[in-house]
């Protein structure tokens, strides 16, 4: 008679097996267009500073990255053009249906491009991975009707907020208030039944994202959702060190004022900016897409030994 746990693992191989199509898919999609496979290190020395997101340290003053972001920049900042790469990243503290401690993403990066050509991308990409789950014209996820062909719903974050929150966010919103309406008020909405972009946020918003020409009140990023659920973030990227160095350090400020863990500043990274052309990039959730297109309820079914798993080993070990 099986086990529990090969039960479980036994109950995941569809899951699995999609998954295994979907990113299939997803790296012939690059190919197909002139990208680049790369590799980067799951550690670092310094992780980019987010004033809500925790690295994960290990050991000897190294992290493990929340995002290849900053080692991609730096090939950028070498003259690829355009690269992509699939891998694990980890968070400290995120765990539930649509958080794992350890999951995977796809980051994708072209040079001489802004946040415009990602979004082209998206539709493009999604598509490519809704044809390999094998769904037809619309798909049922958790009672509601998604669809892929057709027109994606473009908002900006004040429209959105106008729309189903009440209030329109300023340049300099509150960071609290902003995040508990965006995920209570205005996440809920969106994705239905095509997938939405959410586009630009407010500056304090901006992270390592540029201003938008014409209108600095907002930063040229944007989110891409899909049922409800948060699936990409992308922008045109800052270039500008100065500004940049001047972020890192205003966040790391503010980590320190909330009593959050305090990093180094990424200085290869911030030496790199200055060579840097104009250029977009975005990290896409696997995990997520690949909840979605498989109908599963949560994370852990669409990944073969989540950390809930791994835990029960540990306290049955303690």
């Amino acid at each position: 008679m099986p086990s529990t746990e090969q039960a479980l693992l036994a109950a995941r191989r569809p899951y699995l097996e999609l998954r295994c199509r979907i990113v299939q898919a997803v790296r012939s999609f690059f190919f197909e267009r002139g990208f680049l496979e790369i590799q980067t290190p799951v550690r670092t020395p310094a992780p980019a500073p987010e004033s809500h997101i925790d690295a994960m340290s290990v050991e000897d003053g190294w992290f493990l990255v929340t995002s290849p972001e900053l080692y991609m920049k730096r090939l950028l900042a070498a003259g690829y053009s355009k690269i992509f790469q699939i891998t694990p990243v980890f968070r400290r503290e995120e765990q539930g249906r649509l958080h794992h401690p350890e999951f995977t993403l796809l980051e994708w990066y072209r040079l001489h491009a802004d946040y415009g050509a990602l979004r082209e991308d998206c539709q493009q990409l999604l598509r490519a991975a809704w044809k390999a789950a094998g769904h037809g014209d619309a798909w049922d996820y958790r009672g509601r009707r998604l669809e892929m062909d057709g027109e994606w719903e473009l908002l900006t974050v004040k429209e959105a907020f106008a729309r189903f929150a009440d209030w329109e966010p300023g340049a300099d919103v509150n960071q609290d208030r902003f995040d508990l309406d965006l995920v209570e008020k205005v996440e809920p909405h969106l994705g239905f039944p095509r997938p939405c972009i959410l586009a630009d946020y407010p500056a304090n918003q901006a992270a390592l994202s540029r201003l938008k020409p014409g209108d600095p009140s907002v930063a040229e990023r944007f989110e891409l959702y899909w049922a409800g659920i948060e699936l990409a973030n992308g922008f045109s990227e800052l270039t500008d060190a100065v500004e940049q160095r001047h972020r890192f350090e205003s966040t790391l400020e503010m980590r320190h004022r909330a009593g959050r863990p305090a990093y180094p500043l990424p200085e290869s990274f911030l030496g790199s900016i200055e060579h840097l052309p104009p250029c977009a990039g975005i990290a896409l959730g696997m995990d997520r897409l690949i909840m979605i297109l498989s109908g599963a309820d949560h994370l852990d079914q669409v990944v073969a030994f989540p950390p809930g798993l791994e835990m029960q080993e540990l306290r049955e070990r303690g």
